[in-house]
């Protein structure tokens, strides 16, 4: 078994990891500074014994912290970021201090600490508006907001530690991700928690744009497999990029048919225009990923749904 770290271990992402690696007997140490996070994502730590993890409340933009998270571990799995394309137009140094200034602060600390890997998450909103389908990691980015050119900055960091130091780091290109724990209450929240809960609360859903944008939207333990993966895939991978989806692309207007009958409800969605930076279509090339990491997505949209569906439903049940 081995150690890792996991980055913004108390999102969303962040948190599937953890209790992923807990349940597959590795030690986990949690660092997240709780800005998005949230200490319930872990309310499964209840379920392991205290030595077998370690919360760090702390901050990627703060290079000791980051120093001092890295000492003892193996592989870091770096997810902390800020993460929206709306939010990064009005606040685009915020990203910049985030999510590379704050990506680099770890890459350098794990380089410094003798870890074996790092794997990082990065973004399909590097592709930006391109027509091409399905995108192709040799593809020429074309970043539409300050968070897609974060997240290509940071990609371009991972391939400069394999050239100039041989420390290895892997960028997944996270397309669409969605599951249990997405947060729905932020404005810029992801579109399926979004749908999910204004129609658990009888309310209608809003779709930007005509909804014939296409999204490949991929299940959260898919990204998750692809994270471990990566962490132990051959010396191939070092300094690469690749591709995490499903290699499927659904409409918004298939997506919210389909959620709108697994929860029976009769609002229709409202449609409002467009929001400056979202691309059109989006559909994930994966033979890269298949062929090199060993990724292979088990969990296709129908039975994530499903399960996303029914999460969001006992959340609400519950609270009630």
């Amino acid at each position: 078994m081995n150690t890792f770290l996991v980055t913004g271990g108390a999102g969303f992402i962040g948190s599937h990891l953890v209790e992923a690696l807990l349940k597959q007997g590795h030690t986990v140490r949690i660092l997240d500074n709780l800005s998005h996070g949230r200490l319930d994502n872990l309310s499964f730590l209840d379920h392991y014994p205290s030595d077998q993890y370690t919360w760090i409340n702390g901050d990627i933009r703060d290079a000791s912290c980051c120093a001092h998270a890295v000492q003892g571990v193996e592989y870091v799995l770096h997810q902390a970021a800020l993460g929206s394309v709306p939010k990064s137009i009005e606040f685009p140094l915020d990203y910049h201090d985030n999510n590379v200034t704050g990506t680099l602060n770890v890459l350098l600390a794990a380089r410094d600490h003798g870890v074996k890997r790092v794997v990082q998450a990065s973004s399909s909103a590097i592709y930006g508006d391109s027509l091409a389908l399905p995108k192709i990691e040799t593809m020429t980015p074309a970043p539409l907001s300050p968070y897609a050119l974060s997240k290509l900055t940071c990609e371009y960091y991972a391939s400069m530690m394999q050239s100039v130091y041989h420390f290895p780091v892997v960028s997944l290109r996270y397309f669409n991700v969605f599951g249990p724990r997405q947060d729905p209450n932020s404005q810029y929240a992801a579109v399926i928690p979004k749908f999910v809960t204004a129609w658990l609360h009888n309310s209608s859903p809003v779709i930007h744009s005509d909804g014939e944008q296409t999204r490949d939207f991929t299940y959260i333990d898919n990204v998750v497999q692809a994270n471990i993966h990566a962490c132990f895939s051959d010396e191939r991978s070092a300094g690469q990029v690749y591709n995490i989806g499903n290699g499927v692309n659904t409409s918004v207007n298939q997506l919210a048919t389909t959620i709108q009958t697994l929860l029976g409800k009769d609002q229709s969605p409202v449609y409002e225009p467009a929001r400056p930076g979202d691309v059109r279509d989006s559909l994930a090339a994966i033979e890269r990923a298949q062929a090199e990491i060993g990724y292979e997505p088990t969990v296709q949209l129908a039975e994530g749904l499903q399960k996303t569906v029914a999460w969001y439903t006992q959340k609400l049940q519950t609270s009630a």
